[in-house]
């Protein structure tokens, strides 16, 4: 019994280092995911003889990101 926890204790332990691994990861794209929607809207911003579409058509990004907490099954890393 005490050889199974110990086991058991190990893989929780993997788990745990590899879920802030993903953390982090999915922290540095949101970032990035940020700066390019900034990005993005600046181009837009800028009166230009094609007329673009006007910048309230921008999705908010954040919205899908931040109502899913835990996305495990939104990527295929």
């Amino acid at each position: 019994m005490e050889r199974l926890n110990s086991k058991l204790y190990l893989q929780n332990c993997y788990i745990m280092k590899e879920n802030e691994r993903l953390r982090k990861k999915a922290q540095l794209l949101n970032q990035e995911n940020q700066a390019l929607l900034s990005e993005l809207k600046q181009k837009l911003s800028k009166p230009n003889s094609k007329g673009n579409a006007p910048n309230d058509t921008i999705p908010d990004l954040n919205l899908s990101s931040s109502s899913n907490p835990n996305p495990a099954n939104s990527g295929t890393n």
